[in-house]
């Protein structure tokens, strides 16, 4: 009796686990991380260019794993176990994040456009999703704790139009692409070409509920016979005919990535939504810069408790917010002469203060916002320890003539402020000649100690790390005298 009684339980419970699963997998049910068995797998997240080892810096100290970062600019990859999961998405250094279905540091791509299309399309079949799939279905069941999930679909936000400066480094493939033209496959190396496509479903079966997908192609490199329309087409087509998924650009459950660097392949499944720099921003300016590259520039400073941390181009607030969010040990002034720009700060930093309010965190934060002008900070002389700014590119904002005068008055007047011998500075300018005119004139009170390279919404940008000498303002010639003519300068040299 014993044993018919057991084997009769263990039958019932094999079945009701079979549909318990299914159900799962369909998104009906979702179950808790303690019920999922675990295993090892790869996850793939894009960074800022430049920062990437900023990015692999934080895998390691959050997450306890070393990161690898990709040839492919703007990509780092690290293995963890699915009970990490969770902890992958506190990172605020990465912009979206995917678990890697397969990867191929050289692959053998045929030599004709037809054979190497047909020969995607036999990869489909082929690769090991098994792993890949619970992950996507584990994050499904976290992103539903954490939040909302709006109508069961990946939807995916618009980008305003306000914050395209939020930078779409080199393959920002989470966002929805424009189609290209045939003429742009021969883009340069340093900005891939971006695809999606999407099938119209064949005729099949009816099913209780159908996984609808889309396949999202970035590739960079002139040596490819083949777009990445054609890529994403082939490849989505045999993805599709192999699930039997249905195919839906906008409302889908799940994004398929092919991502192409040269002969370096990587396919996987996305598991952010919308790309993670628009976290703590609602409302955007003209410039406005990405969390994760506010993120990096901080880092960047090493910010210790007690120190006061000065933003005098605050624009929307979005470096002293991430400061005050990720670094909370240090008070943040933010300021700028623009009066919409601070409204625009005051909002952002109300709008985290009710969100925070809402999920039961103490709502304060240590920031403050003034209207000011810049080249006369009501600020006390060697009371600041950190300056971090986005300084005027001369594009969007001010220009480049006005940059000839204004730099080296930022640089003198960001000099009194800080503190001699400790104190830090960490500027982000595109106007490269321009800046490093002013620093050379400015040598008596900066010194430059490092540069990162990024892109910062297509533009070729350096974020520069400043260290104040020991000299006290008001006693080297560049603080006393006021340089003159200084808008003339790059014509005068021609």
């Amino acid at each position: 009796t014993h044993t018919h009684t057991h084997t009769h339980t263990h039958t019932h419970y094999t079945f009701l686990k079979k549909i318990l699963d299914e159900l799962c997998y369909q998104g009906a049910v979702t179950l808790g991380p303690q019920t999922e068995a675990i295993i090892t797998v790869t996850i793939g997240a894009t960074v800022p260019t430049g920062f990437e080892h900023t990015a692999a810096d934080e895998v390691k100290e959050k997450i306890g794993v070393e990161a690898r970062i990709s040839r492919d600019r703007g990509r780092i990859y690290f293995q963890i176990t699915t009970d990490q999961l969770f902890q992958v998405h506190l990172l605020r250094s990465v912009d979206n994040l995917f678990v890697v279905v397969d990867e191929y540091e050289h692959y053998q791509f045929k030599d004709t456009k037809e054979e190497t299309l047909l020969d995607l399309q036999q990869l489909a079949s082929k690769l090991p999703w098994t792993n890949a799939l619970e992950v996507w279905k584990l994050n499904n069941s976290l992103k539903k704790k954490r939040s909302r999930r709006k109508g069961g679909n990946g939807t995916k936000v618009k980008p305003d139009s306000e914050a395209m400066d939020a930078g779409m480094a080199e393959a920002e493939q989470q966002q929805p692409p424009q189609p290209l033209s045939s003429e742009s496959q021969a883009k340069e190396e340093s900005t891939p070409e971006l695809e999606t496509i999407a099938q119209e479903p064949e005729e099949s079966a009816p099913e209780a509920k159908l996984i609808k997908f889309r396949v999202t192609c970035s590739r960079a490199g002139d040596k490819h016979s083949f777009s990445s329309n054609e890529a994403a087409r082939d490849f989505g087509g045999a993805v599709q005919e192999f699930f039997q998924w249905k195919a839906d650009m906008t409302k889908f459950d799940i994004e398929v990535l092919l991502n192409i660097h040269n002969q370096e392949v990587v396919i996987g499944i996305a598991l952010t939504e919308e790309s993670l720099h628009r976290r703590t921003i609602t409302h955007f300016g003209p410039t406005t810069l990405r969390s994760t590259l506010c993120y990096g520039m901080l880092r960047l400073c090493k910010p210790q408790a007690s120190d006061i941390i000065l933003d005098p181009m605050c624009g929307t607030g979005a470096i002293p917010l991430e400061g005050a969010l990720e670094f909370h040990n240090s008070f943040y002034i933010a300021g700028d002469n623009n009066d919409m720009a601070v409204s625009r700060t005051l909002n952002n930093i109300c709008h985290i203060q009710k969100r925070r309010e809402d999920k039961g965190s103490v709502p304060g934060l240590r920031i403050d916002t003034v209207q000011w002008d810049l080249c006369h900070l009501p600020v006390r002389t060697s009371s600041v320890d950190i300056i971090v700014t986005d300084m005027p590119f001369g594009k969007r904002m001010g220009s480049k003539k006005k940059n000839w005068d204004l730099y080296p008055s930022c640089l003198r007047e960001m000099a009194r402020v800080c503190r001699p011998g400790s104190g830090k500075a960490v500027l982000l300018t595109q106007d490269k000649k321009c800046f490093s005119k002013a620093l050379s004139r400015m040598g008596g009170l900066w010194r430059k100690l490092h540069t990162v390279w990024v892109n910062v919404g297509g533009l070729h940008a350096a974020v520069y790390l400043l260290k104040r000498t020991g000299a006290m303002f008001g006693q080297t010639p560049e603080d006393v005298h006021e340089p003159q003519g200084m808008a003339n300068t790059p014509e005068d040299e021609k």
